[in-house]
């Protein structure tokens, strides 16, 4: 892959289908905690930014549409973040942190309880288990040891995208990174989830 380009480059073209495909393992888990319920509030200032009405948004969160309004309404025109750039290839923290979350969650759905990264992909999932540098670190030696195990059987796309994420995080951030303003770090994270393992799918 070069330059891992992807549909995901202009926010222009984000579908509502891609859109309910990206919020739909999120909305799963939002019930189990308030991190999760958080973290969906944050994501709507990054919709909003897509130019979705809050209508669509409600449909989408499953939130109400009063509640919506009230989250848009923190921002007003003039703070309101820039629309959110999808491409996978950026090189912040949260985002990279984001693509080896989305990377797990694959190999743990592909491979169930043999993956030996499903129990910190459920740990995230509950909340128990924070994106600390050195959690961080041990879902990396999860990961790595997954791809080792499984090489034969994934699509090269999997060990490629590990080997971008490893580079970039044992890379100092890039604070120059377009992207790094459009949203808060753990929305971001998510968004990159969520694209990494679209982009994951259509490489099998």
């Amino acid at each position: 892959m070069t330059g891992e380009k992807s549909v995901y480059e202009d926010p222009g073209t984000l579908t509502e289908e891609q859109a309910v495909r990206m919020l739909a393992g999120m909305n799963e888990v939002i019930r189990a905690g308030e991190e999760m319920r958080k973290l969906r509030a944050e994501m709507i200032p990054v919709f909003a930014g897509f130019g979705w009405t809050q209508e669509k948004i409600a449909q989408l969160t499953e939130m109400s549409q009063p509640a919506v309004s009230k989250q848009v309404a923190k921002y007003r025109k003039d703070d309101a973040p820039p629309p959110a750039v999808l491409s996978l290839d950026q090189y912040d923290t949260p985002w990279l942190e984001g693509r080896l979350w989305g990377l797990a969650e694959e190999l743990s759905e592909v491979f169930g309880d043999t993956a030996r990264c499903t129990p910190y992909v459920i740990a995230v999932a509950r909340g128990k288990k924070r994106f600390t540098p050195r959690n961080v670190d041990e879902l990396r030696r999860l990961v790595e040891e997954d791809l080792g195990r499984h090489r034969a059987e994934l699509p090269a796309g999997y060990q490629d995208a590990y080997d971008r994420i490893s580079r970039g995080l044992d890379l100092p951030p890039k604070a120059t990174t377009p992207a790094a303003p459009t949203a808060t770090a753990s929305a971001r994270r998510a968004l990159a989830c969520r694209i990494q393992r679209v982009r994951l799918r259509g490489d099998a």
